[in-house]
């Protein structure tokens, strides 16, 4: 399949790479920064182009990752050329592109990316939503060439598997974050942690969140959470979150 990129970002970057690696042929890469644009085209061995203007018109797929905000103004362009487009947000619906064209469909991969690590696209999950059911088995057969994890998701499912993936991705990392520099303050090393954080990801591979739970709050132990919450006497912010956070924790129920 002839393929063009609209965007240059983390996802493009490791989504390019891996149907480049499954044998498709990308034809042109575009960013409004040319030089992000030709930097993914030296790697996949595609035109780099920064005007919307020098659009190849002879792509049979248009891979749109840029802002959500700016996918609507995209999709109204590629419109004109009357060939596959897809998004691959989490947050924007279907009908973003379908107001504009009925070649319109959904490409989403559930996973967070950076361009100086390398992922197994064999194991992302990748979501896919079409306008039509041809779309949705074309982009069905074209998802299966580069992952062994793909899902018949709609919009509105999407949005709630998004919202999901900030709780159990985007949260997460910022409290690491809190704990790195709560450690570093005291001349503590961030490394410390890692195994704990290693083990409690480990666990949820085999059994529910719910059922593997620990610490203070789960227990009620008040007079161990009494004890942290002083220790944050000189952070009002992160005594409020702590304070919620256990109280989330002590109402979590069974299902």
């Amino acid at each position: 399949m002839r393929i063009t990129f609209i965007g240059s970002g983390n996802v493009a970057t490791h989504m390019a790479a891996a149907l480049k690696n499954a044998g498709h042929s990308i034809l042109q890469v575009y960013s409004p920064n040319m030089h992000n644009a030709a930097m993914l085209a030296y790697h996949v061995g595609a035109e780099a182009i920064s005007d919307m203007k020098d659009m190849n018109a002879e792509a049979d797929l248009y891979i749109v990752s840029v802002k959500d905000d700016a996918i609507e103004t995209v999709v109204q362009h590629l419109s004109a050329f009357n060939k596959l487009i897809v998004h691959t947000s989490g947050a924007t619906s279907l009908n973003t592109l379908s107001v504009h064209t009925q070649n319109a469909g959904v490409f989403y991969p559930l996973q967070t990316f950076s361009k100086q690590k390398k992922v197994s696209f064999w194991s992302v999950p990748l979501c896919i939503e079409g306008a039509s059911e041809e779309i949705t088995q074309q982009l069905f057969e074209l998802a299966h060439t580069i992952s062994n994890n793909v899902y018949r998701v709609s919009s509105d499912q999407r949005k709630i598997l998004h919202l999901a993936a900030v709780f159990a991705c985007n949260f997460p990392n910022y409290l690491y974050h809190v704990s790195q520099q709560l450690l570093a303050q005291h001349q503590l090393d961030f490394d410390l942690l890692k195994p704990l954080i290693n083990e409690t990801a480990d666990k949820i591979q085999s059994a529910l969140p719910v059922d593997v739970q620990t610490g203070p709050a789960i227990r009620n132990d008040e007079q161990t959470m009494q004890a942290h919450i002083n220790l944050l006497d000189n952070n009002p912010f992160l005594q409020n979150l702590y304070l919620l956070m256990s109280e989330g924790i002590m109402k979590m129920e069974k299902n």
